[in-house]
């Protein structure tokens, strides 16, 4: 194959992210803890307008704590979104927590907030409590907090946002994930920002982040000596890969400002063609079009969206069907889901596009053209 490879999402380095890293080697943090991760701390709360964050080693890890300090445990529920990536729903499996699974509504593709008041009531008919309700903002764009917590809050249930894919994008103004009690974020090597990999976990509550802190570096009490009475984790973002998320968050905004120029890119390219949809934005948020995802009707356009997916391969371009639903998933078979076909007509009829913030126009006349090249 002569022609470059299109990824999917690689990451794009702004300039100054090794300025970051040498400082770290010149002062020898070299270690987890060290100046340049409590400035990366800082600097997402102001980002974000939570009081308070935590780095960790994955937006995963970050899960995991939220939801053990949020008290759920053995017989517990953990409701989540089905259409979404898996490592946000199996730290309720680590806890020994059940889940249960809602759909997306149609609009959004996010969590649908009227289906989740009736897996609640779902749940709560057979005697178990939700100890959680973990909704996923999609590709980028933050699902309806205020709705999802109406639904909430009156029956006590937490409501931890998975953000990992929302940096940057907002919702009512405000920073995606803030509008729950707590918020994770990923910085994995495809997302929108990175540290190659990393995550982070955010609350006003101060203890609750404190006690987060606490659990992520083994849960060492207080003392002279390593004391422990209680289990914890080796969760901690190390001191290096923080500089590079300085070096990120200096360019955040630009990589937003491009990933929206390449999904209007596309859309004006391919919006004209029989049978190709695209994600509509939410009218309460702005999306930061982490991936740009078309929906292919398949006898409008003439073939599937597998059958694009291998064209664009023929052409060392990668694509990737929309997440497949956990409901549908051979690890999840038989957990319960409140809904399920929109998220499954979604996963039929959807393809993820090369999304990467250093697109060139050529780059994307590429996957153009390899589109087209399949219409019957």
């Amino acid at each position: 194959m002569s022609k470059d490879r299109l990824f999917l999402s690689p990451p794009q380095m702004g300039g100054t992210e090794l300025d970051f890293v040498k400082k770290a080697f010149e002062s020898n943090y070299i270690a987890p803890l060290g100046p340049l991760l409590a400035d990366f701390e800082q600097a997402f709360c102001e980002l974000t307008g939570f009081a308070h964050c935590v780095a960790v080693t994955s937006g995963t890890a970050a899960i995991h704590l939220a939801l053990r300090l949020l008290g759920v445990g053995l017989g517990d529920v953990v409701i989540a979104s089905t259409l979404t990536f898996i490592g946000s729903v199996t730290p309720a499996t680590f806890l020994g927590a059940e889940l249960h699974f809602v759909d997306s509504d149609r609009g959004t593709w996010n969590m649908d907030p009227v289906l989740l008041a009736r897996a609640i009531d779902e749940v709560e008919a057979k005697g178990k409590r939700v100890g959680a309700v973990v909704p996923t903002d999609l590709y980028g764009q933050c699902a309806d907090y205020d709705a999802l917590r109406a639904v909430c809050e009156p029956r006590g249930i937490p409501l931890l946002i998975d953000a990992a894919e929302s940096v940057g994008a907002t919702y009512k103004g405000r920073h995606a994930g803030y509008g729950g009690d707590a918020a994770i974020y990923s910085f994995n090597g495809n997302k929108i920002i990175t540290t190659s990999g990393g995550g982070m976990l955010a609350s006003d509550d101060s203890d609750f982040i404190n006690e987060a802190r606490r659990f992520s570096q083994q849960a060492r009490d207080d003392a002279p000596y390593y004391e422990h009475t209680t289990i914890g984790y080796n969760y901690r973002m190390s001191n290096v890969l923080a500089g590079i998320g300085l070096g990120q968050l200096a360019m955040l905004d630009s990589y937003v400002a491009r990933r929206r120029e390449i999904f209007q890119w596309y859309e004006k390219a391919l919006g004209g063609l029989p049978g190709i949809e695209f994600t509509s934005e939410a009218e309460y948020g702005k999306t930061n079009r982490w991936l740009s995802v078309i929906l292919i009707n398949e006898d409008a356009f003439g073939t599937g969206p597998e059958t694009v997916r291998l064209a664009l391969e023929d052409e060392n371009i990668e694509s990737r069907p929309v997440w497949k639903p956990m409901h549908m998933q051979p690890v999840f078979a038989g957990v319960p889901c409140t809904g399920g076909a929109v998220s499954e007509d979604l996963f039929a009829r959807g393809l993820c596009l090369p999304s990467g913030s250093a697109m060139t126009e050529a780059d994307l006349e590429r996957v153009a053209q390899a589109i087209k090249s399949v219409i019957r």
